[in-house]
């Protein structure tokens, strides 16, 4: 029990980094500036839902996924690994627009809630990949228990920044978000690399 328990945590840690949660959170400030707080607190519920059915959907399909086209779990490591470094030197770098403009046009609320608050921004190729992962990687069912609530969690605190954006702006302001998805960014090119360490290590028999 223990010893699924602290998968069910360890889970809800790695994967609250992996969403970007402050990526995320810095791009919806950004897209519903023009939104009335009614309506910015609807548009968060509805990613968070979005997020959390995507991740499900990824995660019940890895192994199918990998089965149909033949692709080795050591392979497939590799290939999530890199793509999740090439998202994190992304965020460090600061390539993405933090903050909104007062001239930005006005979104509907329900336009941008799948594309792209939950993807690409939250579930990106990286993030796709290391679920995949961890789907084919557990055997019993209380792994894939522990597992899918552990990353059920991770997608429910990050709703809940969501849900309070505008509270957090007003609390670290805009170059607190940035400097929180940069730390966000280094954690990921950590996992990044470590996930491809392990693909090598194990194709080589190491």
């Amino acid at each position: 029990m223990a010893f699924t328990l602290n998968q069910c945590i360890g889970t809800f840690i790695k994967f609250f980094c992996l969403l970007t949660p402050f990526f995320v959170l810095s791009m919806f400030i950004a897209m519903t500036a023009e939104m009335d707080a009614r309506r910015q607190t609807r548009t968060a519920l509805k990613t968070t839902l979005a997020i959390l059915v995507i991740c499900m959907s990824l995660y019940f399909l890895g192994k199918p996924i990998f089965d149909l086209f033949g692709i080795t779990l050591d392979a497939f490591r590799i290939g999530a690994g890199a793509i999740l470094f090439l998202t994190a030197v992304g965020i460090v770098m600061d390539k993405g627009k933090v903050g909104g403009s007062p001239s930005q046009p006005e979104v509907q609320e329900g336009a941008i809630c799948v594309v792209p608050l939950a993807i690409p921004f939250a579930v990106g190729p990286g993030t796709t990949g290391a679920i995949m992962v961890m789907s084919a990687e557990n055997q019993s069912a209380a792994e894939h228990v522990m597992s899918c609530a552990g990353l059920a969690l991770a997608v429910l605190f990050v709703g809940l920044i969501l849900v309070l954006a505008t509270f957090l702006e007003r609390l670290v302001g805009k170059n607190g978000i940035r400097v929180f998805s940069k730390l966000t960014g280094l954690i990921l090119a950590a996992l990044a690399a470590q996930l491809i360490f392990t693909g090598i290590k194990n194709f080589l028999g190491l």
